[in-house]
């Protein structure tokens, strides 16, 4: 795909803050990554099983390797260890009972909200050093792109935890 120069600047522009923001709370989210022994994989996977929007609500671990480009062996492994660890849970598929999905538990869930609430509290000391300009001017482009569904969803879920 080509990327027009436009699109660079914009994507240079959010990667410049999204770079500022996640060092501005010197890691905190990663600390608490870090105190759950998870691995990358098992983060990638317990983030996407505590999906919204459009997320399905179980997953094949078939599927789940697609969409991390990893071998089904080395996804098996990761969602074993989050079996372990009571994050996930694996259920039959009422549709095939040769198949097993795997869904996200009640403390995976509860871990989710930690990572999120984290990274917002994070956010929200960022948020507190903008001057009033600044933010009505983020603000602002932020809210042009609650239109899209994906945005608006997770803003709602977000709003209520």
């Amino acid at each position: 795909m080509e990327i027009d120069a436009e699109s660079r600047d914009t994507a240079a522009r959010i990667c410049a803050l999204m770079r500022h923001v996640f060092l501005y709370d010197r890691g905190n989210q990663l600390r608490v990554l870090q105190k759950t022994g998870l691995t990358t994989t098992q983060c990638k996977v317990l983030l996407e099983l505590g999906g919204l929007g459009d997320c399905p609500s179980t997953w094949q671990v078939s599927e789940l390797a697609q969409v991390f480009d990893a071998s089904l062996p080395a996804m098996s492994r990761a969602v074993d260890g989050l079996v372990k660890k009571e994050l996930a849970t694996r259920v039959e598929d009422p549709t095939d009972r040769r198949v097993r999905l795997v869904r996200i538990t009640a403390a995976g869930n509860d871990l989710v909200d930690q990572l999120t609430t984290v990274k917002r509290n994070g956010l929200e000391a960022f948020a507190a050093t903008l001057t009033a300009t600044q933010r009505r001017k983020l603000d602002a482009a932020v809210e042009s792109l609650m239109d899209r569904e994906d945005i608006a969803t997770t803003y709602h879920h977000l709003k209520e935890v």
